[in-house]
């Protein structure tokens, strides 16, 4: 079974409002193991909704529509859908009835227009549930359904699980594929680029375009690096996540030590700053950083983690030069060097006595500094009386994103010194 989604609303086309709905009924449609291969944003326009909704239906089985059921001006859904299924709208003083209750309850006055919210296309039915005061509606439409759902999150999402989820699943079962599962299975990579390690899994990438089940997926970012994705399809999950692990060791093996993380639980459990804490605090580690082009961006990362607290004892922003020199007995001198670094992260250790030290030094931009380009960055980690560093170049990119990629490049840095793998 087919499902499209169809975002409907001026707001989402200018950008003045993010478009969660769709993300998270893509999601949950997944999990559901229902294809999905097509998303629409329309704006508040009679004549583009009708025919966004005419196209949806000539392409899927089952259209899930977000938005425009209110009861002001430009809440045209409802007279779309009617036009689609070929019927007139007609008030149900039913459903008004139950409008009119919840406005008493909230006490809230009822204006006329809001009775427009108890119109439904004739052979439509509402759905029992009222989130709001927006009743979502189930339209059939020849063999193919719409499920019309209001266009706040919280609403929508309660009907979807109260109405739209059971009435889908029945559905399914005409395709099918009643009892299908799918699951996925994350690997978090760092190091090489999204393209460089799509090169490496050229011969299980073509493996899989030939079976089509399990797929593979991509998924680039400055903080968390490439996410390789991993979907398997079955008849229950418990074969789904046996495919999925299966195919997951394949893509390990293929893609050695730049595999930082791996699953499908809470995406910020496989960030770096998670990984690198969770490490430590296993192996009784305590960790201080020095910071300067990152101005205190490597430690706000840190503490955005639960629990960081167990390892991470604070940090030095030593922004200005005379603060490298005083308070990290950096030598006077150029500030940007690995040996500038390498002194900051041992001295962090010994003035924050912490077991393990982190430092950056470097260039942000968008000016050159000591006759060094934008981007050129230098790093170190200082672990059992033994220091690592490193020089980057991050040359060629806005600023903020120049000081993304330190913290992460740091981090990855430390993580290879703990399993002893070679600095990438």
């Amino acid at each position: 079974m087919r499902c499209e989604i169809v975002a409907i609303g001026t707001e989402l086309l200018l950008g003045q409002i993010v478009d969660t709905n769709s993300a998270w009924l893509a999601e949950r449609l997944a999990t559901l193991g229902v294809d999905g291969y097509f998303q629409t944003r329309v704006g508040d326009n009679p004549a583009r909704i009708e025919e966004a909704l005419r196209q949806a239906l000539a392409r899927s089985d089952v259209v899930i529509v977000c938005g425009g059921l209110g009861p002001t001006q430009d809440d045209i859904t409802r007279q779309a859908i009617a036009n689609v299924m070929g019927a007139p709208l007609q008030r149900d003083p039913t459903l008004l009835a139950r409008i009119e209750t919840i406005f008493r309850q909230r006490n809230r006055p009822f204006a006329d227009n809001n009775a427009t919210q108890a119109d439904v296309p004739v052979g439509a039915r509402p759905m029992a549930m009222i989130a709001g005061t927006a009743p979502g509606l189930i339209c059939q439409v020849g063999e193919k359904h719409i499920y019309a759902l209001p266009g706040v999150p919280w609403e929508m999402r309660a009907l979807f699980e109260a109405d739209v989820l059971p009435d889908l699943l029945q559905r399914r079962a005409q395709f099918g594929d009643a009892e299908a599962t799918l699951v996925n299975h994350t690997l978090y990579c760092w190091g090489p680029g999204e393209s460089a390690i799509a090169a490496r899994l050229t011969p299980r990438l073509q493996a899989l375009d030939a079976s089509g089940n399990p797929t593979i997926a991509f998924l680039a970012s400055d903080i968390a690096g490439t996410r390789v994705r991993i979907t398997a399809k079955a008849a229950d999950a418990e074969e789904a996540r046996r495919m999925a692990q299966e195919e997951a060791r394949e893509v390990r093996a293929l893609l050695g030590d730049a595999v930082f993380s791996e699953g499908d639980d809470a995406p910020m459990l496989h960030l770096p700053e998670a990984v690198v804490l969770r490490l430590l605090a296993e192996r009784g580690q305590t960790l201080a950083i020095a910071e300067s082009l990152t101005g205190g961006g490597i430690g706000a990362r840190l503490t955005s983690i639960a629990g960081a607290s167990r390892v991470f004892r604070g940090g030095i922003v030593a922004y200005a030069d005379d603060v490298k020199f005083e308070s990290l007995s950096v030598p006077p001198g150029p500030v940007v060097s690995e040996e500038t670094a390498e002194h900051m992260a041992r001295n962090v250790c010994r003035v924050l006595r912490a077991d393990v030290g982190l430092a950056a030094t470097g260039v942000a931009g968008p000016d050159s500094q000591e006759g060094l380009p934008p981007g050129t960055v230098c790093i170190a980690v200082a672990w059992k009386n033994e220091t690592t560093t490193r020089t980057l170049n991050l040359g060629g990119r806005p600023r903020e994103q120049v000081r993304i990629l330190t913290a992460t490049w740091l981090f990855d840095m430390l993580r290879r010194k703990i399993m002893d793998l070679p600095v990438a």
